[in-house]
């Protein structure tokens, strides 16, 4: 049996088919987790039902969430998105509510998946507590109305006196949005672009010296722009297939990195 994670998919289904030829996936015997944003992309409806169809172990991302909330008329489709595929399935609120009783966080027995990260003030065991009190909430039937209160930059601190929607919105912001952070601990939620551009006032999320949850490996995705990175205890997997560039596999057992070339390269 072998354990493999996997980076951000964003609806690229012929190139994550490829990559599991690659790496031999047999889905009798190994594990699959992926890193989240399985949506958003050119094939968003395949990926979506072959994940449902297998059961695969997946974080949620912010492209995911946001899909919640397009189905759910609390937001507009992008100009950026390629969803109407999946938007005109005739199965769509199936596969949405199948994808939104998906945890925002996985432990494994060395490590964690996440889509993005955790901030710095946070244990590995607050982050499981919060990322539970995030999934009650998404997978219950008030999804409609706590949906709304996801969507913000603020607050941009942690506090444990935090309640409603704040203390949600800053939990999804930091599971599946941010990529730096200030270095008092602030969320920055504007940042977007390749570590170099990390400007000083800004630590990227695995240059915190403090961060509580750093006796932990740390697997995420989300940040296409720092590509595949392996380092101060963190493995970052999204290597951009969306853009063109290539789908990531990590083998836990033995550490070892597949990659798959974008079919839209």
């Amino acid at each position: 049996m072998a354990t493999y994670v996997i980076g951000d998919v964003h609806g690229c289904f012929r190139t994550l088919r490829a990559l599991l030829e690659r790496i031999e996936w047999n889905p009798h015997r190994d594990r699959l987790i992926f890193t989240g944003d399985l949506v958003n992309g050119p094939d968003s409806l395949a990926v979506l039902r072959w994940a449902r169809d297998h059961n695969v172990e997946t974080v949620l991302g912010n492209h995911d969430i946001h899909l919640m909330a397009v189905v759910h008329g609390i937001r507009g489709i992008r100009k950026s998105d390629s969803l109407d595929d999946l938007l005109a399935a005739p199965d769509r609120e199936e596969l949405v509510d199948w994808l939104r009783t998906r945890p925002m966080l996985i432990r494994l027995e060395t490590a964690a998946v996440v889509h993005a990260g955790l901030l710095p003030q946070w244990t590995l065991e607050k982050a499981q507590e919060l990322a539970r009190e995030l999934e009650t909430e998404l997978g219950g039937e008030r999804v409609p109305d706590v949906l709304p209160g996801l969507f913000g930059n603020k607050p941009k601190t942690w506090s444990d006196t935090l309640a409603g929607d704040q203390r949600l919105r800053i939990v999804v912001n930091a599971m599946t949005r941010m990529r730096v952070v200030k270095a008092d601990g602030r969320l920055d939620m504007k940042f977007k672009g390749s570590p170099r551009k990390v400007v000083d006032g800004q630590l990227p999320l695995f240059e915190v010296p403090s961060a509580r949850s750093a006796d932990v490996e740390l697997f995420f995705g989300h940040w296409a722009a720092l590509g595949y990175y392996e380092g101060n205890g963190v493995v970052g997997l999204d290597t951009g297939c969306v853009w063109g560039k290539a789908l990531t596999a990590f083998r836990l057992e033995d550490r070892a990195v597949f990659q798959e070339k974008s079919e839209r390269a």
